[in-house]
């Protein structure tokens, strides 16, 4: 009999093996710092990176297709951002004043995403879409967000309410019960936000995902965001457009450049730091100007929004949000990136035809995403294009470690400017062979 999937994956893997009773030791499912990192019968442990590549404990060789959660548009270890923080190392890490550097890096954002007249650095994307909803409650003087079901803004409690399916329960338990009813979750229409726009006069904002939920995998319809930001403006609503992932992957400005949209808010970070911890909240003058300290001890306090965050700006994410934004800047390596991505799903889409299973490939810009049970998303929703069964997904992804592949999620990923024709097209075999696996495991079958 021949190994199965997991079989395989175990074999190769001993000294992951070997690390996660450890792991479980010291962190709640073994996970480390990420739900994400959680996998079954353990996680792959990774000892380091360069371009599109890692490497396990094991001495396993991977091309990447996570990318440090899509942060890594450079690849890993991009000798520039390596060389930019080498030099900022020995000067030093928090000086609690502002620096040069941070400056430069401020002003580079504000030259490349269109609605940044302002911008405040913060700690991760999830804190950027926290620090917009307050700007945006504090400049409306309202209380409630829409949110689109199943779209993806980080992990504080504001943003779990219509995160999973069911979308009228929180997609965590420890969500305030307040906190719930200041929510508003939609499906992505823009009829139904227009009604409940003209309807409910306690709407501060909407937050909407650029590429569509968790980075396209339930893409959104041609001109959607153009119509969410032509009703939030007839509405006097705050418009927040979360670019944590399309922000310097679709266009060096963000998806807004290539939209020709400019929201009034926009969160970022990932390639922001060149792939280190880090945000960033830009937006509008005048909605921006709710942080501004005047002096006026009754309006610094009771007036405007407060925010603070030890790390935040710090001289490393400075330096190499600086090196990474320089190149990024050109657009080559976004254009590469989303050439590369293309050929990949060529390639992809012609595995599924050739074996004819019940399976498809879509994505935009820099991404592809590969849903198990129908050969067309046409008609999809967040319900079932995020349904399909957990053991087909952890497989599959198990089934293309085993061959030198890795994944963002079980099912998708995203690429870097340093990907190479020959990284696409070792791909493609190793995605030959992970789906043959996985039909002769009976885990998908043909149409």
């Amino acid at each position: 009999m021949p190994e199965t999937i997991n079989e395989t994956y175990v074999r190769k893997n001993p000294k992951s093996a070997a690390l996660f009773p450890r792991f479980k030791n010291v962190f709640p499912s073994g996970g480390g710092g990420h739900d994400g990192y959680v996998a079954d019968p353990f996680p792959i442990t990774i000892d380091h990176g360069k371009g599109p590549r890692k490497w396990d404990v094991d001495g396993n060789e991977y091309i990447d297709y996570g990318l440090g959660s899509a942060s890594l548009l450079l690849g890993h270890a991009h000798p520039e951002v390596v060389d930019a923080l080498a030099r900022a190392v020995p000067n030093g890490s928090h000086f609690g004043s502002p620096i040069e550097q941070v400056l430069e890096w401020g002003e580079r954002v504000c030259n490349l995403i269109p609605s940044a007249d302002k911008v405040r650095f913060v700690g991760s994307g999830a804190e950027s879409t926290a620090l917009a909803i307050r700007i945006a409650r504090a400049y409306s003087g309202k209380d409630k967000i829409i949110r689109w079901e199943s779209h993806y803004h980080g992990w504080h409690d504001y943003v779990m309410p219509g995160n999973l399916a069911p979308f009228d329960v929180p997609a965590s338990t420890g969500i305030p019960r307040g906190v719930v009813e200041s929510v508003v979750v939609l499906p992505p229409d823009l009829d139904a936000l227009e009604r409940t726009l003209a309807s409910d006069k306690d709407i501060a904002s909407v937050i909407t995902e650029g590429s569509g939920a968790s980075y396209g995998t339930v893409p959104l319809e041609p001109g959607f965001v153009e119509g969410v930001r032509k009703l939030t403006e007839q509405y006097g609503v705050v418009m927040i457009l979360d670019e944590v992932i399309t922000g310097f992957r679709w266009s060096p400005g963000g998806l807004q450049q290539q939209l020709g949209i400019t929201p009034d808010l926009t969160t970022m970070a990932k390639i922001l730091t060149g792939g280190l911890p880090g945000g960033a909240v830009a937006g509008r003058n005048e909605v921006m100007a709710v942080m501004e300290q005047t002096g006026d001890s009754s309006h610094d306090r009771f007036e405007r929004v407060y925010h603070g965050g030890t790390f935040n700006a710090n001289p490393y994410c400075a330096a190499t949000g600086n090196a990474a934004l320089k190149i990024a800047a050109t657009g080559e390596m976004q254009e590469t990136a989303s050439r590369m991505a293309e050929r990949l799903r060529v390639g992809l889409r012609e595995i599924v035809d050739r074996y004819e299973v019940a399976a498809c490939v879509y994505g935009q810009s820099s991404t592809f995403h590969i849903f198990f049970g129908a050969r067309s998303i046409e008609g999809l929703d967040a319900n079932s294009l995020k349904s399909a069964p957990p053991e087909v997904q952890s497989n599959f992804r198990k089934a293309l470690q085993v061959r030198g592949v890795d994944l963002m999620s079980r099912t998708s990923g995203v690429l870097s400017g340093v990907h190479t024709e020959a990284d696409i097209d070792q791909s493609i075999d190793a995605f030959d062979g992970a789906i043959r696996a996985m039909m002769e495991e009976g885990l998908i079958s043909h149409q």
